[in-house]
Order: structure tokens, then sequence, then C-alpha cells
């Protein structure tokens, strides 16, 4: 059974190997790949990928509703991965516009896409650094407070919550990773 994913930020670090390895563990796998080509992504991380037929990159920015809704609807994703994220705690503090555009209305826009194309899974992937400092000892848990403490933090955990909100106010079967 064939099943198409959409990954944004797949042509980051961590985004470029989740790519490779969905299409490594299943022949059956498509993979769409929306990434913006930032400081943080670049076509470099998926040489073996490009060429692969069950990849197609689109250079885009998850903000951007029309993109978005047209991938979604000739596409039918079984599952949204979104890692897309603008990340950087001191760039953050220089310019959190982009921040809050990214991590905020981006994971928006990707929400409710998934919902009015009824995507059944959306995972949202998130960071530590929405629990704030730890300081020289200690652990966070899932249950520890948000606290977040920079505009990066801020606007992950902005994303995080509105994972929540869709799935409390809508039902989807959304994760978050951190």
């Amino acid at each position: 059974m064939s099943h198409t994913y959409l990954v944004t930020g797949g042509a980051g670090f961590i985004g470029s190997n989740l790519v490779r390895m969905l299409l490594n563990c299943d022949p059956d796998v498509h993979v769409v790949n929306l990434d913006k080509l930032t400081y943080a992504g670049h076509r470099s991380t998926l040489v073996g990928v490009l060429d692969d037929p069950r990849h197609h990159l689109v250079v885009g920015d998850i903000a951007d509703a029309t993109l978005v809704d047209a991938l979604f609807a000739e596409h039918h994703f079984d599952a949204v991965l979104n890692l897309a994220a603008e990340s950087h705690v001191d760039r953050s503090i220089d310019g959190p516009a982009v921040f809050v555009r990214t991590n905020v209305q981006g994971v928006q826009v990707l929400l409710d896409a998934a919902r009015r194309h009824t995507v059944p899974r959306f995972l949202q992937v998130s960071t530590d650094e929405v629990y704030g400092a730890l300081g020289p000892t200690g652990t966070f848990t899932e249950d520890s407070p948000l606290a977040p403490s920079s505009p990066y933090s801020a606007t992950k955990t902005s994303g995080d919550l509105l994972c929540l909100a869709w799935h409390r106010t809508y039902g989807m079967d959304v994760r978050i990773t951190r």
C-alpha cells in the first residue's frame, strides 16, 4: 500500500535524514519535501534522493497558504511531518518577525490545510526550549510547564499550542515531539 508524506523542512539536517529514512524503509513511500532553502536547508543535503522519482522537492514557504493548499489538493497526504522552522535564539532576538511567520503562521497554514484535506496524522517537531532554561541540574518531562525565554522558543511554543488546539477543537490526530 502506497503512502504519501509531506515533510516540511526536509532539506535541513534532520529533515533530509528523515526523507532518506522514509524512502529507504518502504519502496511504496512517496515524499513531497517542502523547504524554503534558506540558511538551514540546502539541496546538497538531499544528494542521493533528488533523482528518486518518489521524492519531490518543492521550494516554498509553509506560510504560503495558496502553495500549501495546492500541494494538499494534488497529493492527498497520509501524514504531515512538520520540521520546518526558523531556529537559533540569537537570530530570533535580532529579527523575531520571520520566526512568527514560519513557526506560528506557517504551522497554522499547515494545520488548516491538513484539516480541510482530512489528513489522518500531523507531526509537529518542536524543541525542548519551549520549557525554558533548565539550570545546572535537573530534567524536563512532558508535564513540565511551558516557559519560553526567547522569541524562538516563544514561537515554537505558540506553534505547539496551535497543534494542541486543533487536536482539541477539531479532533485532529496531532503529535508533538520535543
